[in-house]
Formats: structure tokens, C-alpha cells, sequence
């Protein structure tokens, strides 16, 4: 007879097959295990993170070339204008406005003497600003830039009743006119600034007459050289003399409504009949301008700041103008060192009418 007896396995006897592998995974197996998931989750973390870093650094300078783009393709539209009449008049330049050069207490846009004129770090305060912490005031010791010219309207004059008619008519109908723009007529002979006292788009006629509007014409007379009397010195522009709004616009930086600096421009417009100098913002987080400028006498001269040049009537030699701009990423954290990222970028450009 055969014994049935079980035959189990004894103390320290060999466990094998299924019995084994249904005991787990010892405590130092899974501790292992768990340090390399870490290692490779630490890995991936790192490479998210320096990706992300890497994204936001690029995106950051993409912003602030961006921003340098549109601040210089604004600022050369208005230098290259700058002292433009419209018309080949050699710079001959009457002004019958009250507040011009012959004023006792000037605007600065009146005076097409400062067609370019800039005002640099330290010196006499720009006229068109106020210098201070508040929105839209200029930051201390920030260069600034003053430019006049022609702004493009495509207008002309049809008729002129006489030489010392106070008004004339346009060719063409237009909504670009209201009372009280300043505005340049010329022709090859010279050209007049002076300012609407009433426009009527009816019938096209566009009256320049005195004792009326702010500032007002101290003349009705057109010619060249300015006469600052009743009728002044006459002059009959003829059929399809050319009309210009006058563009009178200061660069600078200064406070931006966060209490950050930006790139400003201010703009002379009409408001309530009357010329207003008005203060936009351009371009944001623009920390700082130096300006430098090129004469055409002496020559063989580079650039210098404003303080060079000096006196007013030297403004007239400037012909181009360098501007350089320090522009800061909005991201403050976009930078390697996790702060703001800061470039400087320089344009140059020339002043059209002044270079042969």
C-alpha cells in the first residue's frame, strides 16, 4: 500500500515557481524603483521649466525688437517731414499767427524756427512739457525732440478773390478742415501759415481773417516777408496752390498711467476751435532716449547732442537725427536672471528737405 502522507516543504527547504512570485516586491526593490521614477520625473520637470524659460526669454525679446520697430518707424514718418512745406519755396516761411515768432510769448509749434529742435538731459526744460511723476509728465532727465512740418492733406486753393482777401476757396469739398486748424499754403514762391477762423464746407471757402479765434492771424495779408498789420503784406496764391494742416509733434518719455515709462508723443490738434496740444502714449515700457544730431556746416562733423548745437538759429544746419532707445520686456521675469529683459536699439534719419 502506497503512502499517502503530504509531503510539505521543511524549514529551509527550496520554495520555487508560483509560490515564489506571489510573495511581492521586497522594501529595497520598491525604494529603488521609486528613486529612479523620481530621478526621471525630476528630468522632465527640468526640461519643462527650462523650456518654459526659454519660451518666455523668446517671446520677451520678440516684444521688445517689436516695439523698437514701431517706435522708430513712427519717429523717422515725422523727422523726415520735419521743415516740410510742400512746395520747392527755398524755405521761405511766412507766419501771420498771433502766437508766432513775433509774439511777445511764442508757442513753441508756431515757430516753424524749430522745425527740429531738441532739448537734451539737464538743460532748459522743453517747452511743450511738464517734467514730474504724473501721467503723461516727463521723466527727469530724459532727452526730448521737437519737430514741424506739412502733414499730407491733398488740397489745393481755386481761386483767391485778392491779395488781401481774408479767405479762398478749395477745389474740392473736404471733412480734413474745421475752424480753427492751423494750416501751411504754398507755392513755388514761398508759403504761409495761418490759421482758419471759419470753414465752410458748402461752398469751400476757408476764411483767414483777423480779430477772431485762438490764437488767431494778426494779418490777412499772405505774402513773404511777414507783416503783422491789418492787411499786411498781400499776396494772391493762385489756382492749385497746395494746402497742408500743420503737424506739430514733441517725442519724449514719460510716465505711463502704471507709474512704468513709455515712449509719448505729443500732437497739435483742434479742440473747441482752437489748436491743443495733446499727449498720447506709443509705445509702453521704453525707459530711455538719447538723441544725437548730424549738421550739414561744419561738415565732416558726427553726431552730437543738443547741448553741441546750442543756440536756436544752429537748429536750421540739422539734417539728420539718431536716435537710440532702451526698450524693457513687459514680462518682468523673462530674463535668465528672472528680472526684466533691457536692449538698446539706434535708428538713424535723415531730414528730407535738407539733404540735397
Amino acid at each position: 500500500m502506497s503512502d499517502c502522507r503530504a509531503i510539505r516543504p521543511g524549514k529551509g527547504r527550496r520554495v520555487s515557481g508560483p509560490a515564489r512570485s506571489s510573495l511581492g516586491f521586497t522594501l529595497i526593490e520598491l525604494m529603488i524603483a521609486m528613486l529612479l521614477g523620481l530621478i526621471v520625473i525630476a528630468g522632465v520637470v527640468s526640461v519643462f521649466l527650462a523650456t518654459q524659460q526659454s519660451a518666455r526669454t523668446n517671446k520677451a525679446l520678440g516684444d521688445v525688437e517689436d516695439g523698437s520697430r514701431i517706435a522708430f518707424e513712427m519717429m523717422a514718418r515725422d523727422i523726415r517731414d520735419a521743415g516740410l512745406t510742400g512746395c520747392g519755396n527755398a524755405g521761405r516761411v511766412a507766419n501771420v499767427l498771433q502766437n508766432g515768432p513775433g509774439s511777445a510769448t511764442p508757442d513753441w509749434w508756431a515757430n516753424w524756427g524749430n522745425a527740429v529742435h531738441g532739448y537734451p538731459v539737464g538743460s532748459t526744460t522743453d517747452p511743450a512739457l511738464t517734467v514730474g511723476t504724473a501721467a503723461t509728465d516727463q521723466v527727469t532727465g530724459t532727452d526730448s525732440l521737437q519737430l514741424i512740418g506739412a502733414a499730407d492733406t491733398g488740397l489745393s486753393v481755386a481761386a483767391t478773390p485778392s491779395s488781401t482777401a481774408a479767405n479762398f476757396k478749395l477745389n474740392d469739398t473736404t471733412s480734413d478742415l474745421t475752424t480753427g486748424d492751423v494750416i501751411i499754403v504754398c507755392d513755388p514762391d514761398h508759403a504761409t501759415i495761418v490759421q482758419i477762423t471759419n470753414y465752410t464746407n458748402s461752398n469751400v471757402t476757408v476764411v483767414h481773417n483777423t480779430g477772431t479765434g485762438t490764437p488767431g492771424n494778426c494779418s490777412k495779408g499772405m505774402g513773404y516777408p511777414t507783416v503783422c498789420t491789418a492787411n499786411g503784406n498781400g499776396y494772391q496764391f493762385g489756382p492749385n496752390s497746395q494746402i497742408f494742416k500743420l503737424a506739430a509733434v514733441d517725442w519724449y518719455i514719460g510716465t505711463n498711467p502704471i507709474g512704468g515709462k513709455s515712449l509719448y508723443r505729443v500732437s497739435v490738434v483742434t479742440s473747441g476751435a482752437k489748436p491743443t496740444a495733446t499727449a498720447q502714449e506709443m509705445v509702453r515700457d521704453v525707459t530711455a532716449m538719447t538723441i544725437k544730431y548730424h549738421q550739414s556746416n561744419p561738415l565732416g562733423t558726427g553726431f552730437v547732442n543738443a547741448t553741441t548745437i546750442g543756440a536756436d538759429a544752429n537748429w536750421a544746419t540739422v539734417d539728420a537725427v539718431q536716435v537710440t532707445l532702451t526698450l524693457e520686456s513687459v514680462d518682468k521675469r523673462a530674463g535668465t536672471d528672472v528680472k526684466a529683459i533691457s536692449r538698446n536699439f539706434t535708428a538713424t534719419t535723415t531730414v528730407r528737405n535738407r539733404v540735397p
